[in-house]
């Protein structure tokens, strides 16, 4: 396991057995206008779906970094300042890799928003999120970011990734696992 993984700290001995990827996700907000900054995917994994920008980290980059690099390739802006607020593991069935994804919050930013190959961004009221266009985990972990808690959460999905069949999700007090 990538020693920049924390999916043992919170992860079942069996889930532990996998092999895990680390990504990160990344939301712009505009506190001022109470908005989030998501973006239409238009090739890969996730592909029509609204999401928050992110993708593989690196390896000789920190997740941070890697959140910070993500961003700024898919959407043009460059973050002056990142928080993490979330962890959260996917299992999806009939495949052996666990995605451990890192969920950051960027409150500060430069640049011009720009549409990539990848990503077409679009702000959305943070309490009016189009939740029928994403992922379906995401309605269940974002009330968490609206309330400022930091959370884990693991969701097991079936092959067609769209169908949760199992999750766990909890506020904790740290991301610091170390």
């Amino acid at each position: 396991m990538d020693v920049r993984s924390v999916a043992r700290f919170v992860e079942d001995p069996e889930d532990q057995q996998m092999a895990h990827r680390l990504y990160t996700l990344v939301f712009p907000m505009d506190s001022q206008n109470s908005r989030v900054l998501l973006g239409m995917k238009k090739r890969g994994f996730g592909r029509d779906k609204l999401n928050g920008f992110g993708g593989k980290v690196e390896a000789r980059e920190t997740i941070a970094n890697g959140a910070a690099r993500e961003l700024a390739e898919e959407s043009g802006l460059d973050a002056k300042s990142i928080k993490q607020c979330g962890l959260l593991l996917f299992y999806f069935e009939n495949d052996p890799v666990a995605m451990e994804v890192h969920v950051f919050l960027v409150h500060e930013y430069e640049g011009t928003i720009t549409e990539t190959d990848e990503m077409r961004p679009e702000w959305f009221g943070i309490h009016a999120m189009p939740f029928k266009s994403m992922w379906a985990d995401d309605s269940l972990w974002w009330p968490y970011v609206l309330k400022g808690q930091k959370f884990v959460g693991q969701f097991w999905f079936k092959a067609d990734q769209v169908t949760i069949t199992r999750e766990h999700l909890r506020a904790v007090d740290s991301l610091d696992f170390a």
